[in-house]
């Protein structure tokens, strides 16, 4: 990725070198946003909710992060003793973390996971930050989520956060999901990039799943959800084990 590409990684270098920084979202009907800013990959435990504390309470031995951002999620897992691998597919981003002291990070997809590293390599999956969006689309998702399952352990364990996009709707976001059902997509999927001064990301798609949608979309994969920690405005966590 280039450095006019990773508006992502921009806008978190600039926050963590001057505490400076915004982040726009722009989905492909045009909808553009306000992310809750770079601020919020830095946050720490306190302010992630509840339902996050609980999903991180199956920690445990080695873990991946998946889109590993500022290092928030990664840094937590380290103090907690686990030995911590950080990916993510923003150079910006990865040289964050490591500045912040991700001791293990690399640029990396999701999606090249398996090729990445080595069967059984991981006990934990950290998908936080709604970042089980990651998978993509409904049918790109049993790819990842195999890669996944082939560099993690039998006993391994998903912690994912995803929305119910059904809560507190509004009508612009109705009709978008209107239309991913007339095309035959789950209502949540997006096809979206991020956008920061004169720098944007490629468009890529993000999956935001109610916990019964992310059953349909586990079903053609080993992985299944035993846990659910709801959060407030539609968060949740959901913990998944291979079946």
């Amino acid at each position: 990725m280039d450095e006019d590409a990773d508006a992502y990684g921009k806008a978190i270098r600039d926050y963590h070198e001057n505490e400076e920084g915004f982040e726009i979202v722009e989905r492909d009907d045009g909808f553009i946003a306000p992310s809750g800013g770079p601020e919020m990959y830095f946050n720490e435990v306190d302010d992630w909710g509840e339902h996050v504390g609980s999903g991180l309470d199956h920690l445990r031995g080695r873990v991946l992060d998946v889109g590993c951002g500022a290092g928030r999620h990664a840094l937590y897992a380290q103090r907690e003793g686990h030995d911590v691998v950080g990916i993510d597919v923003s150079p910006g981003a990865v040289a964050v973390s490591r500045d912040r002291g991700v001791e293990a990070v690399r640029q990396c997809d999701v999606a090249d996971v398996a090729a990445a590293f080595s069967p059984d390599a991981f006990e934990t999956v950290l998908m936080l930050g709604n970042n089980f969006g990651l998978v993509g689309t409904s049918e790109t998702a049993p790819e990842v989520l195999g890669g996944l399952a082939t560099v993690t352990d039998d006993d391994a364990r998903i912690v994912a956060e995803s929305r119910d996009i059904y809560e507190n709707i509004d009508d612009y976001h109705r009709a978008y999901h209107e239309n991913n059902r007339d095309r035959g997509r789950l209502p949540g999927a997006l096809r979206i990039r991020t956008r920061y001064k004169t720098h944007s990301t490629d468009w890529f798609d993000y999956l935001l799943v109610a916990p019964e949608e992310m059953d349909d979309v586990l079903a053609e994969t080993v992985w299944t959800r035993t846990e659910t920690y709801q959060g407030e405005n539609g968060q949740y966590v959901a913990v998944l084990e291979k079946a």
